[in-house]
């Protein structure tokens, strides 16, 4: 690797606008921590503002999705100290009620964000406005919107096109049913959820059509059950949320992120050896941190809560041992079809990842372009409308393009560490969900 950021370095911006990567050329041997989880800690950042009184994250993620959630939480009117050498934030909860009565939010193209606001603010009594970058002004939050506006809430996309600037004029959230399409994103049915208790009448939230990405939504419950609310259920689609009860403040404790372990559990499985995340636990509720056991399908070892605390998940591979290719469904853990893309350049015949249609509408159209750039590096690619195929074929050097989309860098960077002759394009895109990537990249050299 050309340069990568010192662990000192505050973000990503010191990195330089293309980043050779070079092959490892040997096993690893690493044990690691990785950031904080982005999907617990903008949820645990929802549920704080909720509470009533002070909740402390520890552990939290400090990157570009955090931070855009906690700059609308202090426009928003809440009190929210930030200490990101202890990797802490304090949050004084104000009940459920929103602090201002108006304003224009800028969430950059922070999913979690624009779409967990959209429901909380809901509880507020005023105007406001939810709005994003380029990108963000593409990706569609209808489904959500629709299942506000039945419910009684004013709520609309500002331009007409199903996608934001949303515009949100609340009085309060009623209760009743309210029915959510569960094709594009999981998310919409949590930003439901979360705001659930707090509506003025007990509310229940159906899923309906395809359900995609569900242990994101059990991440949600896991969440609210951590901060004192518990949720029934009614079959596989409908939640139950108690309604009046209310988070409890106190210290919460974020674990590893799951999608960003990946990266290192697949370095592992590319180059052989051994790669130990050391902040996840075997039975956590991320969705991601099945990973580990796709990597075991294709030829790898791993174990499973060897740490205190149930904590430690480790891949290994012994270089003499082939990854076999693999055909699997990746519905409940879209956030891997990149890592695992780059894994299949590796493998030992075709690999076959199926049912990520929603990948269209992340932070790019990811299926097109991990079928662009694997294809650029020489690989046979078949793209359809929710799968891709891909065999390994004839290496290539190239610059690959990263579309402004971390995941894309992020995964394609492990492409180079196997083999050498892969330059990233704009890899501080990196900055959404991992500022440190490429440090800690490094690290696997020894």
């Amino acid at each position: 690797m050309v340069r990568a950021m010192t662990q000192s370095e505050p973000n990503a911006a010191a990195l330089p606008p293309e980043l050779k990567i070079e092959a490892v050329g040997r096993p690893v041997d690493l044990d690691i921590a990785v950031p904080g989880s982005k999907s617990i800690t903008n949820r645990a950042l929802v549920l704080g503002a909720l509470a009533a009184g002070k909740v402390t994250l520890k552990g939290a993620l400090f990157a570009d999705d955090t931070r855009h959630m906690i700059e609308a939480l202090r426009k928003l009117g809440f009190e929210v100290e930030t200490d990101e050498s202890k990797l802490q934030v304090k949050i004084t909860g104000r009940g459920g009620e929103i602090p201002a009565k108006e304003a224009d939010v800028f969430v950059g193209n922070s999913g979690t964000t624009v779409r967990f606001l959209s429901a909380f603010l809901c509880l507020g009594k005023g105007r406001y406005r939810l709005d994003g970058n380029a990108r963000m002004r593409e990706r569609p939050i209808a489904d959500l919107v629709e299942a506000l506006t039945k419910l009684g809430v004013s709520a609309r996309c500002e331009l007409g096109n199903d996608c934001p600037p949303v515009i949100l004029e609340p009085n309060g959230v009623p209760g009743g049913l309210a029915q959510v399409e569960g094709g594009r994103s999981s998310q919409y049915a949590s930003a439901l959820l979360m705001v659930a208790p707090y509506a003025q009448a007990p509310l229940d939230i159906e899923i309906t059509g395809e359900f995609v990405s569900r242990p994101y939504v059990e991440l949600t419950l896991r969440t609210m059950a951590d901060f004192g609310v518990g949720t029934a259920t009614e079959g596989q689609r409908i939640y139950r949320p108690t309604h009046g009860a209310r988070y409890r403040p106190g210290v919460y404790g974020v674990e590893g992120d799951a999608s960003a372990a990946s990266y290192f559990l697949a370095a592992a499985a590319i180059l052989g050896g051994r790669v130990a995340v050391t902040n996840l636990r075997a039975d956590s509720p991320q969705g991601d941190a099945s990973f580990a056991r796709i990597l075991e399908r294709m030829g790898c070892r791993v174990r499973l809560g060897f740490l205190s605390g149930n904590r430690g998940i480790e891949v290994s591979r012994d270089p003499g041992t082939k990854l076999n290719g693999i055909d699997v469904n990746l519905n409940d853990m879209p956030d891997v079809a990149q890592t695992l893309a780059a894994v299949a350049l590796f493998a030992d015949g075709p690999s076959h990842l199926f049912d990520i249609g929603n990948l269209r509408i992340k932070e790019t159209d990811r299926l097109k372009a991990v079928a662009t750039e694997l294809a650029r590096l020489g690989a046979k690619v078949e793209e359809g409308e929710d799968y891709i195929e891909i065999e390994p074929g004839t290496p290539k050097d190239a610059a690959v393009e990263t579309y402004e989309d971390h995941r894309m860098a992020m995964a394609l960077a492990l492409v180079g560490l196997g083999r050498g002759g892969v330059t990233i394009k704009d890899p501080g895109c990196v900055a959404k969900t991992y500022p440190h990537y490429f440090a800690d990249l490094e690290k696997l050299r020894g």
